[in-house]
Formats: C-alpha cells, structure tokens, sequence
C-alpha cells in the first residue's frame, strides 16, 4: 500500500511541476503576442464544444 501511496504522489508532484511549467510558456508567450493567444485560446474552446456536443449526441 506504501508503494502505491508513493507512485500517486510522484505522480501528482510531476502533474504540478508539469502544470507550473506549461502556465509559465503560456504566460510568456501571452505577452509578446495576446491577440493571436485569444484567437487559438476560442479556436479550442469552440472545438471542446463541438467534441462535447458530439459525446452527448452519442450517448442519447
């Protein structure tokens, strides 16, 4: 049980880490260019949606 306690903490701990890393591109890269960061950020909004939409639909 110890083992399995431990692999789900190093796995979170490398989720953070992971998490911490990906905000910190994204924030820089929101910097330099943020019109074209909301362009793609809506694009994959409106495809999430899509995908949802089309789950939904699949399990009526």
């Amino acid at each position: 049980m110890n083992n399995s306690v431990m692999s789900v903490m190093k796995g979170m701990a490398w989720g953070a880490a992971l998490g911490v890393a990906a905000g910190v591109v994204g924030s820089k890269m929101m910097e330099s260019n943020k019109k074209t960061m909301k362009k793609k950020a809506n694009k994959a909004l409106r495809s999430m949606e899509n995908m949802i939409d089309t789950a939904s639909y699949m399990f009526k």
